[in-house]
């Protein structure tokens, strides 16, 4: 299995992401669940960090994406809002470290001047070096979005600066980078290219950024990706959409795989909603096996409307794996709506998050068993867990929730607590 922790997320983003998560209450019933849950009682779950402990939340608060591990066991992430300066409403957000004593160091303060980057919801990753790479949503020298490198003494340098004009360039990217064995960066935009529906790109290791595909929505491509990618050994890129595709169930479609050879033909692998029991718009980037297949999560969709896990073959093959909500009624004990990428252990089982109903964390075996590892309570654990988890040597899980945590702050849309780092023991 592929390590893709290194390699592999409008004025606030955050609230949109909440209606592209699922945070909308949608009940239905499209078809019995074939595949049990269970809920298992766990208290392996510790805070290692609370948001907003420092005064105004210098430290950084609401962290949306996963974190990196380096070989010290020291992690790496990014807050949306907080920080240094006040350039953006709450602060324009942090790239932050925690040791594995608990110290939290502010890396860089975005905001720091008119075209440095500005929220970033995106995860980082390392090179062999320890360089930094991430992106913002928002600002640089056009004001929707970049790619920069933050150099281990905190340095931070602007790779790219996205722009909008005449969908020669994307903009606005959710999604973090990947990075391949001669430094080149591959990353997904929300928005511009040809058609305005996004697109991915290449930074090259000496600035120069290429569009390898722009989406172009409708019935024929995806439209609008969220996620990041991941590349297989022949340089092939893997990613999902969150819009278009061949289906109609959804406006302006329900979501795609996609494919982007290393040639620059991309293929679309999967439409959701091909099926009743299918999952729709999927915001979470994949992960592949050593034999090539792919698996993810739909933020809906499903038996019962709250989001799957799925499995797609190298031939094209969809399976869904679970369908979330199969337990508790309205109350979901199993979680509902996974927005964040799996991770996958030597033994094949797979761990995420879900983050409706305070969110949980949970694993779902090769026997098709789903089992509840820990379910968020808010302040003081943690609340809401946009991001996917990464996996220690010993098998423990690290993750982040935007919400909850030691902070007597109320953050925006009414939770208390700014975020928190948090482990689970499995």
């Amino acid at each position: 299995m592929p390590d893709t922790r290194f390699f592999s997320k409008p004025n606030s983003r955050f609230s949109s992401r909440l209606i592209n998560s699922g945070f909308v209450l949608l009940v239905a019933a499209l078809g019995a669940l074939v595949i049990a849950g269970q809920v298992a009682q766990a208290q392996t779950e510790s805070v290692l960090y609370g948001f907003c402990s420092q005064a105004n939340c210098a430290d950084g608060f609401h962290p949306n994406d996963a974190l990196i591990m380096d070989a010290e066991g020291n992690l790496y992430g990014t807050t949306l809002q907080g920080g240094a300066y006040d350039l953006c409403i709450g602060g324009c957000g942090t790239a932050f470290k925690l040791s594995p004593s608990g110290i939290e160091t502010v890396l860089h303060s975005f905001g720091d001047n008119a075209t440095d980057g500005q929220s970033p919801i995106s995860e980082l990753i390392m090179d062999t070096d320890g360089n930094l790479y991430g992106t913002t949503y928002a600002g640089g020298a056009y004001g929707v979005g970049t790619v920069f490198e933050l150099s281990p003494a905190g340095t931070e340098t602007i790779l790219h600066s996205f722009r909008k004009k005449n969908g020669k360039d994307g903009y606005t990217p959710y999604a973090g980078l990947i990075m391949d064995a001669e430094g080149n960066l591959y990353g997904t935009t929300y928005a511009g290219g040809a058609h305005g529906q996004g697109t991915v790109f290449e930074l090259s290791s000496s600035g120069i950024e290429t569009i390898l595909h722009s989406f172009a929505g409708h019935e024929t491509d995806g439209a609008h990706p969220l996620a990041g990618l991941t590349m297989d050994a022949k340089g092939n890129l893997y990613g999902t959409t969150v819009g278009g595709g061949d289906y109609k169930g959804c406006h302006g479609g329900c979501g795609t795989v996609f494919e982007v050879s290393a040639g620059g033909t991309e293929t679309i692998l999967h439409s959701f909603a091909k099926k009743g029991n299918d999952g729709r718009g999927p915001s979470a980037g994949l992960i592949m096996d050593a034999s090539g297949n792919l698996y993810g999560t739909t933020d809906l969709g499903g038996a019962h409307f709250y989001g799957t896990v799925f499995e797609l073959t190298p031939d094209g093959t969809e399976t869904v794996l679970y369908s979330f909500c199969s337990q508790g009624g309205l109350n979901c004990t199993d979680g509902a709506n996974p927005v964040g990428t799996l991770v996958m252990d030597t033994e094949g089982n797979l761990y995420g998050a879900t983050a409706l109903y305070e969110g949980t964390v949970f694993e779902f075996a090769p026997n098709s068993t789903e089992t509840v590892l820990h379910s968020f309570l808010g302040a003081p654990d943690g609340e809401v867990p946009f991001a996917g988890l990464i996996m220690d040597a010993e098998g423990n899980l690290y993750g982040t929730t935007a919400f909850g945590g030691t902070s007597d702050s109320t953050c925006t849309l009414g939770y208390q607590g700014c975020g928190t780092v948090f482990r689970v023991i499995p």
